[in-house]
C-alpha cells in the first residue's frame, strides 16, 4: 500500500466530529420543538437563568409570615403624605410630580401663582422681593427660554416665529397686558391652553419662573407708551 492509498482511506473513515455536532444540533432542535405544544401550559416556565424574572419579594395582597397579622402589606406610617390625591387647577402639579403635592407645599400662591379661591395672584408672592437681582435672573432665564419664540423685546417675533411661522402672541397687546402674575407663571409652569407652548416646570425652577414672570412685566412696562 503507497502513500496514495493511505490518504484515501483517511478521507473515506467516518468524520466523528462532525457526526457528534449534527447529532447534537438534531437533538436541539427536538428538544426546541418539544416545546411547541400548540396549547396553554398550567405549569409554570422553565427558567434556565433566572435573573429578575422571579424575585423574592412580597406582592400586593400576599401573605407574610413576618409580620404577626399575616399581611405583605404594610399600613401607612402616621404622617404619611398623599402623592396623588386631587389634581390641581392645571391638571397637574407645579414641581413635576404626578397629582397633587399641597400637602408639602402649602402656600398656593408661591408654589401654584393661586390664591385662597383658587384665582391666580394678581402679583409676585412673598417671600419673594421684586428687586434688581429678581430681575436680572429672569432676564437671564428669559433669555434662554423665552426669546427664540417671544424674542429679545417680547413682541413674538422670536427665531421660531420668523423660521416656523407659528402665532406666537406679544406681550404688549392689551390682553396680554391685563393678564395676572399667577396666570403667566401657570403657562410657564404647564404651558398654554392652546398647546402651542408647553409646559417648564421640569426646567426650570420655581423660583425662577417667578423671576420671569417680573421680567415679564418690566419688559411691558417699558414698552408702553403715553396713558399705556
Amino acid at each position: 500500500m503507497n502513500r496514495y492509498d493511505n490518504i484515501m482511506q483517511a478521507e473515506q473513515r467516518p468524520q466523528w466530529g462532525q457526526i457528534g455536532r449534527r447529532i447534537a444540533l438534531a437533538c436541539c432542535a427536538l428538544s426546541l420543538l418539544s416545546a411547541c405544544r400548540g396549547m396553554p401550559s398550567k405549569e409554570p416556565p422553565v427558567h434556565l437563568n433566572r435573573n429578575m424574572d422571579t424575585q423574592d419579594k412580597y406582592k400586593p395582597q400576599r401573605v407574610s409570615t413576618l409580620f404577626e397579622d399575616g399581611r405583605a402589606m404594610r399600613p401607612q406610617v402616621e404622617g404619611t403624605v398623599g402623592r396623588e390625591l386631587l389634581e390641581t387647577a392645571y391638571g397637574v402639579d407645579i414641581d413635576g410630580l404626578d397629582g397633587d403635592d399641597r400637602y408639602l407645599r402649602e402656600d398656593d400662591a408661591y408654589w401654584r401663582g393661586l390664591d385662597k379661591q383658587g384665582d391666580t395672584v394678581d402679583s409676585i408672592p412673598e417671600p419673594l422681593k421684586v428687586d434688581m437681582a429678581l430681575l436680572e435672573r429672569g432676564k437671564q432665564r428669559y433669555n434662554i427660554y423665552c426669546t427664540p419664540c417671544h424674542g429679545i423685546a417680547g413682541y413674538g417675533n422670536g427665531p421660531v416665529k420668523q423660521r416656523g411661522n407659528l402665532p406666537v402672541p406679544s406681550y404688549h397687546d392689551k390682553y396680554k397686558r391685563a393678564l395676572t402674575a399667577g396666570h403667566i407663571y401657570g403657562v410657564i409652569s404647564n404651558g398654554s391652553k392652546s398647546g402651542l407652548m408647553m409646559g417648564y416646570k421640569h426646567q426650570i425652577p420655581v423660583k425662577d419662573r417667578w423671576a420671569i414672570v417680573a421680567y415679564v412685566r418690566a419688559l411691558q412696562k417699558s414698552q408702553m407708551k403715553g396713558d399705556q
